[in-house]
């Protein structure tokens, strides 16, 4: 400040009045450029003149730092540097004592600091408003300053800055599921067109937000409710009008141990499956949950499992191999709670024991006994079963349905000799001529030879015993036109002659009935002839 000059509100008001007001002679003091914009730390000229042409004092009133540059008889030019706010210099002069002065108006431009959009929420519900804040730090001049709000670089809105520190602009917006993944931003213009200048502008960094949909049901959980222990079962939970559903997270857990899950992702719903084993540690009730967690919230679904043990029933034979009318005892036994039934056993009050006793015989070689354990868990029946198979030893058996003791064979046909013999252990079966040994094969189909009649003995034998059967093997075969049947022609030939002696008796018995019958006729007829006539 120059030294004894006045406060610069004094002065601006002395400028004012000394504009108003000439001095002698109608002297006047003049600045150039009476306004001026300038961008802040720049340096600007000012020209401080007097119309007064005697000899004059001419100076510059200012807080901003200046040096004189030029001047002449009546102007002075000053150079104010570093220039940082907005500014009032006052050039002043007096002229044979009377003063008069000029005020300049000095604006000073600069862009904002800092332009931030705040930071959006991390998920934002699809269907409520969300609020977007434009944080604006510095800038001039603030009458110049517009914030607007961007989706994309599309304009939501905008308003001037006004004159806060920091200014802050707010535009709501209704979310849709089209925002998710959308780029929101603000930006600042400070538009000098109007001084001559241009139209300045300053943009925010974007932020990416992100929007979803949960819904309000909770999740579908399907599951087993009893699981044995040592098994599997598989577990599975559904979540349908989730947005954006790959975003989604799934968390199945039985108890505090998290099971290993597999998702399977559609449009807007999700299918996550998991494999529950059962073990021992576990056994009793455990809670089986499936959160489904999306946008900050979760829903969540809880179902009860049931892990249990349950072995299979002690099914035991006193003897599984004995020999035929054996007493055997057949026993079946299960842990405490369940019900067994065991096939065979006579009636009793249901329990977790039962038991039968059987005399052996061949027909129960290879008698499989079934045992079931039922056990009531959580309001189910589970089952297990267990069978046991008795063997009996028993001596070769040979019957007429499985051995057939005469067969008649057509010579040249394809026959198999079919012989079966029964025992435990299986016995040995052959067939041998009774006249030269001969052996017949069993089992095989062969072209019949008439060499191969005769009676043949059929001997099955094991470790058990011996059992023999005749079979007997007739062949037909022709010779000379005639059949002959080896050992049935002779019956055939008996037959024909019985057959001849009955049709030849059959036919001398009606002629005696007709000859009877016509004897009998003749004496009727004489008889009629002999009778007298009776009087009218």
């Amino acid at each position: 400040m120059v030294p004894g000059a006045a406060h610069p509100a004094l002065l601006a008001l002395l400028a004012l009045l000394g504009a108003l007001l000439p001095g002698p002679g109608g002297a006047q003091t003049s600045v150039h450029p009476q306004k001026a914009i300038t961008s802040r730390g720049a340096s600007i000229t000012v020209n401080c003149s007097t119309s007064c042409d005697q000899h004059t004092m001419l100076g510059l009133e200012t807080q901003l730092a200046k040096r004189e540059v030029d001047h002449g008889n009546n102007w002075k030019v000053f150079e104010l540097s570093d220039v940082q706010k907005d500014s009032f210099p006052i050039c002043y002069s007096s002229c044979l004592g009377n003063q008069s002065s000029a005020l300049m108006n000095l604006t000073v431009y600069w862009f904002p600091e800092r332009v931030e959009l705040a930071p959006l929420p991390r998920w934002q519900p699809v269907g409520e408003n969300l609020t977007l804040r434009c944080m604006v730090s510095g800038g001039a001049p603030r009458d110049h300053l517009t914030v607007v709000l961007l989706r994309e670089g599309k304009e939501l809105g905008r308003q001037p800055a006004g004159d806060g520190e920091p200014a802050e602009v707010t535009v709501t917006v209704l979310v849709s599921r089209d925002d998710h993944g959308a780029n929101f931003s603000c930006r600042t213009e400070l538009d000098l067109r109007s001084q001559g200048l241009a139209l300045f502008q300053n943009s925010s960094a974007a932020r990416k937000l992100r929007t979803f949909v949960l819904p309000t049901t909770d999740p579908h959980l399907a599951t087993h409710p009893v699981l044995e222990v040592g098994t599997q079962c598989l577990v599975s939970c559904t979540l349908y009008g989730l947005f954006p559903v790959s975003e989604a997270e799934v968390h199945l857990a039985l108890g505090d141990r998290r099971l290993q899950t597999t998702i399977t992702y559609n449009e807007y719903s999700l299918l996550a499956k998991a494999l529950v084993e059962g073990k021992v540690e576990e056994e009793g009730v455990q809670h089986l949950t499936c959160a489904v967690n999306l946008g900050g919230q979760s829903r969540r679904s809880l179902e009860n499992v049931t892990i249990y043990s349950f072995p299979a029933p002690n099914l035991t034979l006193s003897q599984p191999e004995v020999s035929e009318w054996t007493t055997v005892n057949v026993e079946c036994e299960a842990q405490a709670g369940a019900v067994v039934t065991l096939n065979g056993a006579p009636a009793r009050p249901p329990g977790p024991r039962a038991q039968l006793q059987l005399n052996a015989s061949a027909e129960d070689n290879g008698r499989s006994f079934f045992c079931s354990a039922a056990l009531a868990v959580a309001e189910q029946v589970v089952h297990k079963n267990q069978t046991r198979e008795l063997r009996v030893l028993y001596g070769p058996r040979l019957n007429e349905r499985d051995c057939l003791g005469n067969w008649t064979w057509q010579e040249g046909s394809q026959q198999t000799l079919r012989c079966q013999a029964w025992g435990n252990p299986t016995p040995k079966l052959n067939c041998s001529r009774k006249e030269d040994g001969a052996l017949l094969p069993i089992g095989d189909l062969r072209p019949v030879e008439r060499k191969v009649a005769g009676t043949y003995q059929c001997r099955a034998t094991s470790t058990r015993g011996e059992v023999t059967r005749e079979v007997v093997i007739n062949v037909i075969y022709h010779q000379n036109n005639m059949a002959i049947v080896i050992p049935v022609a002779f019956v055939m030939i008996l037959g024909a002659v019985g057959a001849a002696i009955y049709i030849y008796n059959y036919q001398r018995k009606i002629q005696k009935y007709e000859l009877q019958k016509a004897r009998k006729a003749q004496e009727e007829a004489a008889m009629k002839l002999t009778t007298p006539a009776t009087p009218p």
